[in-house]
């Protein structure tokens, strides 16, 4: 499902992604690419003091095989509409 951001983050090394959070869910899963390419996903954590966006970061650090720390919440840090930059180092 997210084949082609991470193709693009393997091409360009620096990858930005609007994302829909639904956090309080039963496990953290992809659950849909829209339209408009907003990438919707499930967090197990709940928004408190955090959780929810460190879990966010950690599940993203997986998911593009990148470092936790080359993951950025550009906007949205308490809305679940978010703007990611993923930077990928050779």
């Amino acid at each position: 499902m997210i084949e082609k951001f991470i193709n693009k983050l393997n091409k360009n090394l620096e990858l930005y992604l609007r994302l829909k959070i639904n956090p309080g869910s039963a496990k953290n899963e992809i659950k849909d690419v829209m339209e408009d390419e907003t990438v919707k996903i499930n967090i197990a954590a709940k928004p408190e003091k955090g959780k929810a966006n460190k879990e966010l970061i950690k599940f993203l650090s997986k998911q593009f095989q990148v470092d936790k720390n080359n993951i950025k919440i550009i906007s949205g840090a308490g809305d679940r509409l978010k703007l990611v930059r993923i930077i990928k180092n050779n």
